[in-house]
């Protein structure tokens, strides 16, 4: 019966927020093109009929066509095929770099608002030395020092990004650890870690995810500026990044924009899509909204 309670009690809350974030055009729009977007990557080869590494010299740098709708790049690939592969590697590097800064964001600070004392201030200290140093700059030389890869790539943005989920994991830790089932669990043995895990945890969830879209927004906006400085995925693999390369002369620029148009505009539309998503969920879990 008790079980039953809680559940119905839970349920009141999640059915106000999806109610409020049904209420927000922008976040379904946002929600629904990152949908579509998704669809596109997992199915892009019977999408656009092209092998996205098929070099083809006699087809090169050929205008938008029945035959290849965005048209082909200098060696002749076809633009599509590589646009739709692509929305896999950048929204995978987005998704995995955000996952790992919202993990060790959530551990860190959450501990370090559970034990308080050194343990709080040297956790904090930390996350304000990755906040005080350029992120981009960073990561350009971390990529430089160990080599250009998707997981080196993946592992600095997301050491970069961790402070912010930290911050708001502590928060709401120092606001949860003095509430009296928190102190009946510790009185009763209750360590660090289940405490995390049965109370901290579901506590943050709501903040968190907010926090966590934004940061596979920014994830995803850097990933593409780093392969577009050659430091990111490296080619034949396609990126929405490597492929802005071409954007780098002016004779491309004005002449065949179909090189360099499309994967600029798929990189702001998601950008933007997952940020509409973020300003819904934070609205949606906001209890001060009707």
């Amino acid at each position: 019966m008790a079980d039953e309670v809680v559940e119905v009690a839970e349920a009141g809350p999640r059915r106000g927020a999806l109610r409020r974030f049904r209420r927000n055009p922008a976040a379904v729009a946002g929600l629904t093109l990152l949908f579509l977007v998704v669809l596109a990557a997992l199915f892009a080869r019977p999408l656009s009929g092209h092998d996205p590494n098929q070099i083809d010299l006699l087809a090169a740098r050929a205008a938008p066509n029945g035959e290849h709708w965005l048209g082909t790049d200098s060696t002749g690939r076809d633009v599509l095929s590589r646009l739709l592969f692509a929305g896999r590697v950048s929204l995978g590097v987005g998704i995995a770099s955000a996952a790992l800064a919202v993990v060790i964001g959530t551990v860190l600070g959450g501990i370090a608002g559970l034990l308080g004392g050194w343990v709080d201030g040297l956790v904090m200290r930390a996350a304000d030395v990755f906040m005080s140093f350029p992120s981009l700059v960073v990561i350009v030389v971390i990529a430089g020092v160990l080599g250009p890869s998707v997981v080196t790539m993946i592992i600095a943005i997301g050491l970069f990004q961790w402070p912010v989920c930290g911050r708001i994991v502590r928060g709401v830790t120092l606001s949860l650890r003095e509430q009296e089932y928190v102190l009946a669990s510790r009185a009763t043995g209750a360590g660090a870690l289940w405490l995390l895990r049965r109370h901290i945890i579901p506590a943050a969830l709501p903040p968190v995810s907010v926090a966590a879209t934004l940061a596979v927004a920014q994830a995803i906006a850097l990933e593409a500026t780093l392969s577009f400085l050659g430091l990111g995925v490296q080619p034949p693999a396609a990126s929405w990044g490597n492929m802005l390369t071409d954007a780098q002369s002016l004779t491309v620029i004005r002449s065949e924009p179909w090189l360099w148009v499309s994967p600029g505009v798929a990189v702001a539309l998601i950008v933007l899509a997952v940020n509409f998503i973020g300003d819904g969920l934070r609205d949606a879990v906001d209890p001060r909204q009707s």
